[in-house]
């Protein structure tokens, strides 16, 4: 296509010469064409990036399970409406009856609680101290917003695991990453004898103000054990065909895994204008996914696309790290992930300019 991504690559250069990230990658497609699948920096001070690491996606990889829990909505397993003590009993306890599938997909159950016990409890021993716990006090599900970095994903996981009979690493595995040809992609679950083989290929995270500092978030416990919401990796590139498919409406390459009637669901506004307790801002919402928000007001978003995407752009962030989108006005895909976690204004700033200077580079400027 002939595109030039200069201002793109100095951005990115610029971040590693000043110290907020080592390296990372970039796949970009344009209505189906491959416009970059690049590697930057490097993995590990003196080793070069290359396109087949494994990044870590934290959060990113939550519209993964969102997907999931939409193919057995398709399937006619569950209602988007349904009382998740429909499918765990467990759950309704302590005042949650009320509580809806829906809820959780857009973060607004009241139960963000900010610590499960992962990686070092069990997946049983997680889900009891979920089911058991109350709601936030003066917390009307639907009503308020905050976003459940981990414990509902628990619980989508396992509404997953009890319709279906397999665990959700498994399901994900089977429905999702090997029909769209992610082999090299997991989300959790990862077997010790796969880890082994995939160690030389994991790129850390990093903490990179002052000297860098290597977070623990590549090690055996947190890649074996499942996290639904936070424990996905792969390399961006396989990243980006799961937003190709949904670009496409949900099928990619002769296979499909939803139709399309359910990825225009999944990616509309269920969640609108509500006030984020977690994130301090005001956020919009999909079934998992976080439709653009810019039209808010403010400069740089959580989990933002930048200054240029269209108001129907789609997908998901990971802390400080990473993110992946679908714009589909212009038939856009991206998959970004860089190994430095600098603040969190840091990282708001780093990534609102480099999107911005990809749109700039590809002409989706004011269209």
């Amino acid at each position: 296509m002939g595109f030039s991504l200069d201002a793109t690559l100095a951005r990115l250069d610029e971040g590693r010469r000043i110290g907020q990230h080592l390296g990372g990658q970039l796949c970009v497609l344009r209505r189906g064409a491959l416009v970059a699948d690049l590697a930057f920096g490097d993995v590990r001070p003196g080793e070069p990036m290359t396109t087949a690491h494994r990044m870590l996606w934290l959060s990113s990889g939550k519209p993964v399970a969102a997907l999931a829990i939409a193919q057995l909505w398709e399937r006619g397993r569950l209602g988007l409406d349904d009382p998740v003590a429909r499918h765990l009993p467990e759950f309704g306890a302590a005042g949650k009856e009320g509580v809806t599938v829906r809820h959780l997909l857009t973060h607004t159950a009241g139960l963000r609680m900010p610590e499960v016990g992962w990686p070092e409890s069990s997946w049983e021993e997680i889900l009891a101290h979920i089911c058991a716990h109350r709601l936030e006090p003066r917390w009307v599900p639907g009503r308020k917003a905050g976003y459940h970095p981990m414990s509902t994903w628990f619980v989508l996981g396992e509404i997953v695991r009890r319709l279906d009979g397999r665990d959700f690493p498994r399901y994900a595995r089977d429905e999702i990453f090997l029909p769209l040809g992610m082999s090299d992609c997991w989300l959790g679950g990862m077997p010790d004898e796969e880890y082994e083989r995939a160690q030389p290929w994991l790129a850390p995270l990093w903490r990179c103000e002052g000297e860098p500092e290597m977070r623990p978030w590549h090690s055996r416990e947190r890649l074996t054990r499942s996290s639904p919401g936070t424990n996905g990796c792969g390399p961006m590139r396989q990243l980006a065909r799961f937003y190709e498919m949904l670009r496409c409406g949900g099928e990619l390459d002769g296979v499909r895994l939803l139709a399309p009637q359910t990825v225009e669901a999944l990616v509309a506004r269920h969640r609108v204008g509500l006030f984020d307790h977690t994130f301090r801002a005001q956020l919009d919402w999909g079934l998992g996914v976080i439709v653009n928000s810019a039209w808010h007001g403010e400069p740089e978003m959580p989990y933002g696309y930048g200054p240029h995407a269209s108001s129907r752009t789609f997908g998901h962030s990971g802390a400080q790290s990473s993110t992946g989108f679908c714009d589909p006005e212009p038939g856009l895909v991206v998959a970004l992930a860089v190994n430095g976690m600098p603040s969190e204004a840091t990282h708001r700033l780093r990534f609102h300019q480099i999107l911005a200077a990809l749109f700039e580079d590809l002409g989706l400027v004011g269209l």
